[in-house]
């Protein structure tokens, strides 16, 4: 096969392209040009496009794109011709979490303090450094805050103080309005009391199988501020997430779809990236139709994200409420019940207070729409793995029967690289199979 200046083999599939994002949302231009002539010129028919979510380098996010992506070839009928794209965008992923049939991260076994104790290793700190450049005297005062584990509460509160300056945006910043899902306003585990805070997150952290040193209240409070640190750090990239799909991807798309009429887009994201291909639906021009087929992998977004009229509030809907239509094709949402960070964690981070009374129907109001679906969405069909999706509309599949493996404190959420997921997004965009 001929190759072209500036071709990439990452993944092991071909063709293969890269788009990449800054945190405004700017594309590498060089790189959305070779995609535009390159899918011309193999004459692809369908375009796989996979955004990353938790990953914070190029490495993770093309190991993951190389094990999914890799069954596709020869699930293709012989009249498809397949082309693959890999998002990339600044994200990151705590090294401590492990990724089932990923190397796990060696950092954390040389990491100081005793055993429990929280501290940001030296790999943690690397991904804080290239997510948030420019911040490296506040990093620097949270490594100290968090290996000292004072009980003087005036400590854990300009631990939270410097948490919220770390995730904070400049005024300018396009992403500073695309953080919310459903209107809630900014995270109350950024602006509640710092120790309440804590200790609640502990406990989370506790139920997911987190070990935690519960009988003594300040290591207790220590670890639950290193879950503040790591949830306060995904807030940021949900906001950054949106900001990439709405600004960056979609208006790529609508180009695409201008010079390669006949392409058939397929979109696909993990966790974060499941946020970022939906707003890219939103950023996209109204009239491009080129979208067959959403996947979300473990969404890690509002499961009301799509609601025209949230329950709780009926004069509002969700952020993304319609965009559904711009899909000429179904919006498919899997989830399962073993994705601990979107199943207890998530909603913490979505609506955590002090006030005790505020977690009823926690989960039910501030879900996550990779752990139980979309929800508040006229005519969603909720099936399982492996029945026929629909040709449109709103799609909740139940996938627990595959992604399930993985330990705390996030579970199965990067559980996602299986063939019978790949098998789903060929159904999803009704791309013909062999």
């Amino acid at each position: 096969m001929a190759r072209w200046p500036g071709w990439q083999d990452h993944t092991g599939v071909e063709p293969y392209w890269e788009l990449t994002f800054d945190a405004d949302g700017d594309v590498d231009t060089a790189q959305r040009e070779r995609l535009l002539s390159g899918t011309e010129r193999e004459s692809v028919t369908d375009l796989l496009v996979f955004a990353h979510g938790w990953n914070n380098d190029k490495k993770d996010a093309r190991k993951l794109y190389r094990r999914f992506f890799a069954p596709c070839p020869r699930l293709a009928a012989a009249e498809v011709r397949l082309g693959y794209v890999g998002v990339l965008w600044p994200a990151i992923r705590f090294p401590d979490e492990p990724i089932p049939d990923f190397d796990p991260s060696a950092a954390t076994a040389a990491a100081p303090g005793p055993p429990g104790a929280p501290v940001l290793d030296a790999a943690t700190r690397q991904a804080l450094d290239r997510a948030f450049p420019g911040h490296g005297p506040t990093i620097d005062r949270i490594a100290e805050l968090l290996e000292e584990r004072s009980d003087v509460p005036s400590r854990v509160y300009e631990f939270g103080r410097l948490v919220r300056e770390l995730v904070s945006l400049r005024e300018t910043s396009p992403a500073r309005n695309l953080g919310e899902d459903t209107g809630a306003g900014e995270p109350a585990m950024l602006t509640d009391d710092a120790v309440q805070v804590c200790e609640v997150l502990a406990a989370a952290r506790a139920d997911t199988g987190q070990p935690e040193l519960l009988g003594d209240l300040r290591k207790r409070v220590w670890n639950g501020a290193h879950e503040l640190l790591r949830q306060g750090t995904y807030f940021a990239m949900k906001r950054r997430a949106g900001a990439v799909g709405q600004l960056g991807l979609g208006p790529a798309i609508g180009l695409l779809s201008a010079d390669v009429p006949n392409v058939r887009v397929h979109l696909i994201g993990h966790s974060f990236g499941g946020r970022l291909v939906s707003y890219a639906l939103r950023g996209m021009p109204a009239d491009v139709r080129a979208v067959k087929s959403v996947t979300l992998l473990q969404g890690a977004f509002s499961h009301y994200a799509f609601a025209d009229r949230l329950p709780h509030d009926r004069s509002r809907g969700g952020a993304l409420h319609g965009v559904q239509r711009r899909i000429d094709g179904p919006l498919v949402s899997c989830y399962s019940r073993h994705d601990d960070a979107l199943g207890r964690l998530y909603p913490l981070a979505s609506k955590l207070t002090g006030d005790s009374t505020s977690f009823l129907n926690l989960w039910e109001r501030w879900g996550a729409v990779g752990y139980d679906g979309i929800r508040a969405v006229d005519g969603t069909k909720r099936i399982r793995l492996g029945e026929a999706i629909p040709a449109k509309g709103c799609v909740s599949v139940d996938v627990a029967s595959v992604v399930r493996r993985g330990g705390p404190p996030a579970g199965a959420h990067s559980d996602v690289c299986h063939e019978e997921l790949a098998r789903a997004v060929f159904a999803a965009g009704r791309i013909a199979t062999a």
